[in-house]
């Protein structure tokens, strides 16, 4: 069964806690990976690899660029469960 975007949230929340120590409340929505949150490319990499995991979807490298802020994290890993 597909995760909620509310799951999605709470469990990349959890793969950014991980990989950076960033506190898991201050990972939302509205967050920009690199301009709020501060992760660079190759930890963005890890978080994406450990979200396909994860999620069971798919993210191609060249999406990833595409994924500006927690949210549209949320919604691409949303529509790849579809």
């Amino acid at each position: 069964m597909a995760a909620s975007e509310q799951e999605i949230l709470a469990g990349l929340a959890e793969i950014v806690n991980e990989e950076t120590g960033i506190d898991a409340a201050s990972v939302q929505s509205d967050k920009s990976f690199t301009d709020d949150l501060d992760i660079d490319s190759l930890s963005m990499m890890t978080i994406v690899v450990n979200a396909e995991e994860k999620f069971g979807v798919r993210i191609p490298d060249e999406e990833v660029k595409n994924l500006v802020t927690v949210g549209d994290a949320v919604s691409y890993i949303k529509n790849a469960q579809a």
